[in-house]
């Protein structure tokens, strides 16, 4: 595994396992059990996920059982739009998930969305970060021209960025974005939860038999190896080896252009510019 060293020093797994649609909780605490045990370190989950008490049992059944140790994993959450209203509201929110991850820290807290008042939220989650609850703080889906705005005003810049990435939406501005400003990218939907025919792309999959992987695989590839933290998902433990097997190949300067000129431009999976979509998230709980 290689790993990327954020602006706080902490050390982050450049491969993951997300837990995003995974609400059954025996499932969850299992799938995370097998994670563990299949090489994953970096483990993602979110409050509005449901499933940090399960993440949090399955992590414990694995140290219990002497598959790692708390110190070799990085577990990442999330405080949720409907705690991002004050500084307090997010603070008392990664309380709340410790608790229900039954742990005295995470490695990395995000706010979800650039929802609520995330200036107040962020300063919630710095407090968090000074009390070593957390080893590093960050965000998720901030387009370049918030995130600027929100790393120009802040004491902690964030050490992540968690936004769509695979190469049917290549942001290569974006991350140059966050890299001006020591911001690390990380690729929810690594695989456009399986759109655009992603798994039997014929330019994928002939790249990928040169090298005895499968479509899956290289598109994984390409991120990590532009230096894009990648979480895959899956319940299935053939699946989790397969994404977790991406270490002993690399693309060549040709393929990565050619993978990455697959680019759309945008998304086809959530529209975060739409006003339609800021009111639906406004109203989840």
């Amino acid at each position: 595994m290689e790993f990327l060293t954020l602006n706080t020093g902490a050390k982050m797994p450049l491969e993951g396992f997300g837990v995003f649609q995974i609400p059954d909780a025996a499932q969850c605490g299992q799938v995370v059990y097998d994670a563990i045990k299949t090489g994953y370190r970096l483990l993602d989950t979110a409050a509005a996920y449901g499933n940090e008490e399960a993440v949090g049992k399955g992590v414990a059944r694995a140290i219990c059982d002497g598959l790692t140790t708390r110190e070799e994993l990085f577990i990442t959450t999330k405080v949720w739009v409907n705690d991002m209203g004050s500084e307090e509201a997010a603070y008392e929110a990664v309380k709340t998930s410790l608790g229900k991850l039954d742990m005295n820290y995470v490695d990395l807290i995000l706010l979800h969305q650039p929802m609520g008042d995330y200036f107040a939220a962020y300063r919630g989650i710095t407090r968090a970060y000074k009390e070593g609850l957390t080893r590093a703080i960050g965000v998720a889906n901030f387009y370049p021209a918030i995130l600027t705005n929100l790393c120009e005003h802040v004491e902690v810049i964030p050490a992540v960025n968690q936004v769509e990435l695979h190469p049917f939406f290549v942001q290569a501005a974006a991350i140059e974005n966050m890299k001006a400003y020591g911001v690390a990218a990380q690729a929810w939907g690594p695989l456009a939860e399986g759109k655009h025919g992603i798994f039997t792309d014929p330019e994928l999959t002939e790249i990928g038999r040169k090298y005895g992987k499968s479509a899956a695989q290289v598109v994984l590839r390409w991120n990590a190896q532009r230096g894009v933290s990648i979480i895959p998902k899956s319940v299935h433990v053939e699946r989790m080896e397969q994404n977790i097997d991406i270490w002993d190949f690399t693309l060549t300067d040709e393929e990565m252009e050619k993978i990455a000129a697959k680019d759309l431009g945008h998304s086809e999976i959530v529209n975060h510019d739409d006003p339609a979509f800021v009111k639906y998230v406004l109203k989840l709980h």
